[in-house]
């Protein structure tokens, strides 16, 4: 285990035996004859209280969980209608918001280039943590069959996550690069925000979050299984980018590449439909129509 991944691990241990605190609506906001989606609210590590949604099947458990993470910008609304169908497949989903999308901070930049985005990196992937620890502890969810599905900054965030959480079955990283350093780096940033800043203050940006590179920490993700959807014209993650996180990966692996932009064809979600069915054992038929 090399140095800088070792100490890296040290920067996302919490207190495991601390209360989560959930804070759970009575009243499903969405209600039908598949699932049920709660508003509910646990305690974070880091201070707080982190939002969420929940879903959960009306079929008999123990079901299969899902934990999904949105992209850079976005908030858990963004995932909904995938956690409705994972549900509606099957699976009990938990969508969470990332300290940047929450009450507070939503009309701030999701990223400030400053101390703040080191600790609320860090703070992200406790809170993640801490949701694996509230699904584990559901009577109606099967602990062994737990997966991750990320997007965007939800993929990238669930490439670091993968390297220190060790109870999660299978990662879905959809469009994602090596970390933030990377994305803001790489030969088309030239003109990007980081360059806009005083030279003394983009060095001390990259130093607060060099060990935070999702490109440290993949590589430690076995035994739990990767699947990695990369978009060959991708605009805002370039297909090196993909391709060194891809290579950084630990087996088991699964890499699919799409003629597509970010936003990947409908065929990348039944493909990821089809790998977790694999993996957690959802149906794909109760998913979406065009999945079956």
């Amino acid at each position: 285990m090399d140095a800088r991944y070792r100490e890296g691990r040290l920067l996302f241990e919490y207190d495991a035996a601390a209360p989560l605190q959930i804070e759970q609506e009575e009243r499903p906001f969405i209600d039908n004859d598949a699932y049920a989606a709660y508003r509910l609210t646990y305690a974070s590590p880091m201070g707080g209280s982190v939002p969420a949604f929940l879903l959960v099947p009306r079929t008999d458990g123990p079901h299969p969980a899902l934990l999904m993470m949105h992209g850079l910008g976005d908030s858990k609304s963004a995932e909904l209608p995938f956690a409705q169908r994972f549900a509606a497949a099957g699976a009990v989903v938990l969508v969470v918001d990332a300290p940047f999308a929450r009450e507070g901070r939503r009309d701030e930049p999701p990223i400030s280039f400053t101390e703040r985005d080191r600790e609320e990196h860090i703070e992200l992937i406790v809170d993640l943590r801490r949701a694996v620890d509230l699904l584990s502890a559901r009577e109606d969810v099967d602990p062994q069959r737990i997966a991750y599905h990320g997007i965007s900054y939800g993929g990238m965030v669930g490439g670091l996550l993968a390297g220190v959480e060790d109870r999660l079955l299978a990662y879905v990283l959809i469009v994602a690069d090596g970390g933030l350093v990377e994305h803001y780096t790489g030969p088309d940033d030239a003109d990007g925000p980081l360059r806009e800043l005083a030279p003394a203050d983009r060095e001390q940006w990259l130093a607060l979050m060099e060990a935070l590179e999702s490109l440290y920490f993949v590589g430690h993700a076995a035994p739990a299984a990767l699947l990695m959807q990369s978009g060959r014209e991708d605009e805002l993650v370039p297909a090196p980018d993909a391709e060194r996180l891809h290579a950084a990966a630990s087996a088991p692996k699964t890499v699919m590449w799409y003629d597509s932009g970010h936003a990947l064809p409908a065929e990348a979600e039944c493909d990821a439909v089809a790998w977790l069915a694999g993996h957690l054992g959802i149906d794909p038929a109760r998913y979406a129509p065009h999945c079956g």
